[in-house]
Formats: C-alpha cells, structure tokens, sequence
C-alpha cells in the first residue's frame, strides 16, 4: 500500500499534459540521434544500439506475495537475447518505489521510451493492481531508468492519479513517444480502466514549482464522438510523417447502443500538442508501423471477438488496417480475417485471432510484416491452445502471399499443444540483434499451470522461421516461475 508520495517522486520532473490541445514548439528530440524520434521503437536500456526485451510477469510471488509481480529486461547483442545477460525488478528490488504486496500485479502492462531525453530508452511498469491508502486497486506505476550500465532500481520515479479511486487500475495500459516538441523527451501515455493521462519530463521547473503539475484533465468520453469507448490499449505511430508520433487509443464501445464493438480514438501530434482527429473502426488491440514502406505509419487493429458491422457474430476474430497519408491515417479500412483468401486456416468460434498485434520488418525488404495472435485457436482437439500468424507488407500492404501460420503443432516449435496455453496471447516482433530482420516473440502465459512461457522464433531472408526456436521462462532469468503469468505483457 502506497500512502504516500516517494521522495523519488519529490524529485522528479514531470509535467502533466492534458486536454484536446497542448501548447507546444518545434524541437529536436535531444537523446535521439538524427534528431526528431516519432516512433515507438524504443527499447534500448543501455544505449549500446542493440534493441532490449521487457517482459512482464504479473502473476509472481516476490517476497512471498502471491501476484506482486516482476518484470525482467534481456539485453540485445550481436548474438540476439539469451538467458544469461539479464535483470530482474520488481517492488522488493532495492531503489524501486513501493513494497510488494499480494495482488499488485506489477509488469501487467510496460512500455519503454526515453523519457528525459538522455539517449537511454527507460522502463515503464504498470501496476494496476496497487492499493493507495484505503483504494483498492488504484494503481500506480514505476519508471526505471536507462543508462549505460542498462536499466536500475536506483532512483527510480512513481507517478500515480491525483485522486487516487477504488477500482481505478491506474496504469492499465501504457505507452511512449515523442508526441509533442517541448520536452526533450518522449511523452508518457497512461490509461486508467476509464480514462488517459500524459505526463512529460521537464528538466527545470521554476524554482518552487512542483515537479509534477498537472492542467485540466479532459476525459476521453468528452472526446469521443457519439460513442462511449473503453479504453483498453494504446499504441503510437507517425501516420502523416510530420515528425511527431500520433496516440491511438483502443478499446471497446459500451452502453445500451452497439456495445462490444471495437473502436478506437485518433489523437494526432504535431507542434501544437495532441489534436483529437476522431474515432476509427478497430481495436482494442493496435500496433503501427510503416506496411508499404512509403514513409507513412500504418494502424492495425485487432478485434478478438465482437458482432461484425452487419449485426451477426463474428466467429473468428477480425484485423483492420488503416494506411497513413500526408492527412494521416485514411478512413478506409482493409479487413483481414482466417477467412480471407490466402490466410492459412479457418475462422471459429472464440479463436481470438487479432489479440494481439506486432508489426515490423521480419525479412529485412522494408515493408513492416504484421504478427497476430489468436490465443483462443484450437490445436486439434485441443481447446485455447493458441496459434500465432505473420502476414506480410508490400508495396500494395498487407497481403496474404508467403502467410505464415505457427503453433505448438509446427515442427520445429518446441512443446506440445496443451488446453489453455493461450499460446500468442502476447506477440512482439524485435529485432535484438540489429540485423534488420526482426524475429518473433511468443508467449503462452497460461502454459504449465499458470507459470508462463516465451517462444523465440529467429528471422532470415524467408522471415520468421521455426527452425532454431527455443523457450524460456521467469525461473529461467532467475525469477519466481511458478504461477508468474510470465509473458502476459511484452513492451511493444
């Protein structure tokens, strides 16, 4: 239970942006090489220019109670990720703020970006789960920051909502970016189980200012069109090119009219601030990334499970796939699902196709290829044991040609198809040791019990490929396993 602010919080320097519009001027982005940084390509602790992995475990037993949580970091090399160059943080991890206690759930949700703009990216972690005061669940989250000894408990910074609610899982989702140009850094983007708030580093406050200030909040309801959307993830991407990272915000409609359709809310960045653009068919699943390679980011968007437009239910799962323009992304989307010609297998029932969503170059040809799990695929007879697939990019986007599909079933994958493995619950398609072609990250969060596993699949000329594949797991890393959730969140 957090009663009170930290004093590493008292020293922190963060600055609250909200609302529709947020003043800002054109700057570069000081920590990034080549200046202006609007992707969310962001997770390189150390600085040494090798893309490192963070992956939550919620679930695990640290100190002794049951679902505090943990996370752990693997640092990229030239020989990719392993299990020996890694770290393990949680709230027992001496400089980090806060205590863990039973039920936290620290590392439900990560993101990294560099936030103080010094050239190393930074951890972000969610801990919806976290008691302030007498609020259950409030919710709460820790920021670790990089350096070129990687990430550290040392000083670490806590950021938490100004009125603190019962039930409200601060923290829920997370993201960061370079949204705006008054801050050297990236923008955090942080969802509670109703609403957004974005905070920004400010590296000299007036004196006696208080680091952390906040403006008038504008609830993302008020900002929504005629719908009221839960929000449910976020995901950051350049889609009009102008230097700025733009915020999407998923999750799904709720209310007497159309409930459980997935929409999702566009808020553009540029020189002013973040612009509210409107509300797009798709989510609560979402990934960005540049599909045919023609300087704009792309939006996809996963629908897991919900009616169709057309009133019937939708079987199998749903991908969307706006483009970006010079006017951002288009209105238009291509929809993708196991039934589309060219996609291996057949849409069913409760498969989940379209949970979750990674979106990079697997082959090294330019055009970022898309990863989708369906975690509620059946392998056989074998109920949710999960499958994940690749379709890849082309000048034309998305296409069927040369799709992939891979489950505990495939040759090459290691294991056994088991009932609630939930295999793709979490995809991630990195690229650890900079050759250009970004492999794939798996994860079974339900696999052994509870326990949690993660796939990595390696990528060549031909992309991701099982051959080569291997696992891993929190004891592996030297964490609590047993009942960890590892996997349940890998940063994007």
């Amino acid at each position: 239970m957090r009663k009170n602010r930290s004093a590493a919080l008292a020293a922190a320097s963060f600055l609250l942006l909200t609302g529709a519009g947020i003043a800002t001027a054109p700057a570069a982005h000081a920590g990034t090489p080549g200046g202006t940084h609007a992707d969310d390509r962001n997770s390189d602790f150390n600085g040494d220019g090798y893309e490192d992995v963070l992956v939550g475990a919620p679930g695990a037993t640290v100190s002794g109670h049951k679902g505090a949580g943990l996370v752990t970091v693997q640092y990229g090399s030239t020989r990719g990720i392993g299990t020996s160059n890694a770290a393990r943080f949680s709230q027992s991890t001496s400089g980090v703020a806060g205590a863990a206690e039973a039920g936290d759930g620290f590392g439900k949700a990560v993101a990294t970006g560099d936030l103080d703009g010094d050239g190393y990216d930074d951890a972000v972690i969610g801990i919806p789960g976290e008691d302030i005061d007498d609020q259950a669940d409030a919710g709460g989250v820790a920021i670790l920051w990089g350096s070129k000894a990687g990430l550290t408990g040392s000083a670490s910074d806590w950021l938490q909502s100004q009125e603190p609610t019962k039930g409200e899982q601060f923290g829920l989702g997370l993201a960061a970016a370079h949204l705006t140009g008054d801050t050297p850094g990236d923008v955090l983007a942080v969802l509670d189980r109703d609403d957004l708030e974005l905070f920004a580093y400010d590296a000299s406050p007036q004196p006696g200012q208080a680091p952390l200030r906040r403006q008038d909040t504008q609830r993302l309801s008020a900002a929504a069109e005629e719908r009221h959307i839960l929000p449910k993830s976020l995901t950051t991407g350049d889609y009009d090119d102008n230097g700025y990272a733009d915020l999407v915000v998923s999750g799904v409609t709720v209310g007497p009219e159309e409930p459980g359709h997935g929409w999702s809310m566009h808020f553009a960045g540029g020189a002013e601030g973040l612009t509210y653009k409107g509300d797009l068919r798709g989510g609560p699943a979402a990934a960005s990334g540049d599909i045919n390679n023609d300087g704009y980011d792309d939006l996809v968007t996963g629908e897991p499970a919900s009616p169709d437009d057309g009133g019937e239910t939708m079987t199998g799962g749903l991908v969307g796939v706006r483009y970006g323009t010079a006017d951002g992304l288009g209105e238009e989307a291509k929809w993708w699902t196991q039934g589309s010609a060219g996609v291996p297998g057949n849409p069913e029932r409760g498969d989940g196709w379209g949970a979750d969503l990674s979106v990079a170059d697997t082959n090294g040809d330019g055009y970022a290829d898309v990863a989708i799990g369906a975690p509620g695929e059946d392998i056989g007879t074998v109920a949710d044991a999960g499958a994940v697939w690749v379709l890849r990019g082309s000048e034309n986007g998305v296409t069927a040609t040369g799709a992939k599909s891979f489950d505990q079933d495939s040759a090459d994958i290691p294991g056994v198809p088991e009932k609630g493995d939930k295999w793709g619950a979490q995809v991630r398609l990195s690229d650890p040791n900079n050759d250009g072609r970004f492999g794939l990250l798996a994860a079974a969060p339900g696999e052994n019990a509870g326990d949690g596993i993660v796939w990595v699949l390696s990528a060549g000329t031909g992309g991701v490929t099982a051959s080569g594949s291997w696992t891993y797991g929190g004891a592996s890393l030297g964490a609590p396993g047993t009942g960890a959730a590892f996997g349940a969140a890998i940063d994007e």
